[in-house]
């Protein structure tokens, strides 16, 4: 009678941390990042997707520590992938948001502040216009296979910031100092509208003291809506251009986060 396979705790151990630690860096990653992240993409798919992703990179990443699930050091361990996966996501969320504040930007300057909608990407309410740079951005983020990049950066990051390394926490203030690049690219996408209605803004302030018995509001504030309208139409001609370098930077600096090549 052949004797019956005997598994020993190592061997569980490592087996249990080969799949169990890449699969909370993966699932972290997607439910913290754009697309993946949001509330349209329901929470079983988002795992599904994980477990997908998760056995399609573990061939390729590099030896696991043998680690107790249950034990202090696993629990450290899991804490850590979890934080790098968020980072990670996160990084990519400062990208879109950029597009969302240079919507919200133009909508006060042309006056569809007030336009806002529930934004069911994250559960808040945002300018309508913030809302359809959104899903521009979305389409065009899918469309050149970012999402695709990013995956290629999370299966180098278990290479350059291996299990239990810890070094994801060095560039953690490199993030927060990424904040106020959000608004310095909203400021770029928008110049050239903010200008434009800064132009019509001043045209009827000359008009008012020019003739102050005309109703500046009942002409000003719907013509300025439509000339604001117009403009988002011709800018959007330009948005491609504008997508590349700043899509490029933040891809780039997702890079430098976790230190691939």
């Amino acid at each position: 009678m052949s004797s019956l396979l005997q598994l020993t705790d190592t061997q569980i151990s490592t087996w249990v941390a080969t799949f169990m630690l890449p699969l909370f860096r993966v699932g972290a990653l997607l439910m913290v990042m754009p697309v993946f992240g949001t509330t349209l993409l329901p929470r079983r798919i988002r795992l599904y997707l994980t477990v997908a992703i998760t056995v399609a990179i573990v061939p390729a990443l590099p030896p696991m520590p043998a680690v107790n699930p249950l034990d202090l050091s696993g629990l450290l361990l899991i804490a850590e992938q979890i934080l790098v996966g968020a980072v990670l996501g996160f990084a990519m969320q400062l990208f879109f948001h950029a597009f969302v504040v240079a919507g919200q930007i133009v909508a006060v300057q042309m006056g569809m502040a007030f336009a806002a909608m529930v934004d069911p990407t994250n559960g808040v309410s945002v300018a309508v216009i913030g809302q359809f740079f959104t899903m521009l951005v979305t389409l065009m983020f899918l469309a050149m296979n970012g999402h695709l990049v990013v995956f290629e950066v999370l299966t180098e990051s278990f290479t350059t910031l291996p299990v239990g390394s810890g070094l994801m926490v060095n560039h953690f203030w490199e993030l927060a100092g990424k904040l106020g690049w959000v608004l310095a690219a909203a400021l770029v996408l928008v110049l050239p509208a903010i200008t434009a209605l800064l132009v019509v803004n001043i045209a009827f302030g000359i008009m008012t003291r020019a003739a102050p018995q005309l109703n500046i509001f009942s002409i000003g504030f719907p013509l300025t809506l439509v000339l604001g309208l117009f403009i988002v139409w011709v800018g959007l001609a330009d948005i491609l251009n504008q997508y590349q370098p700043l899509a490029s930077e933040a891809l780039q600096f997702l890079r430098e986060l976790a230190q691939a090549r």
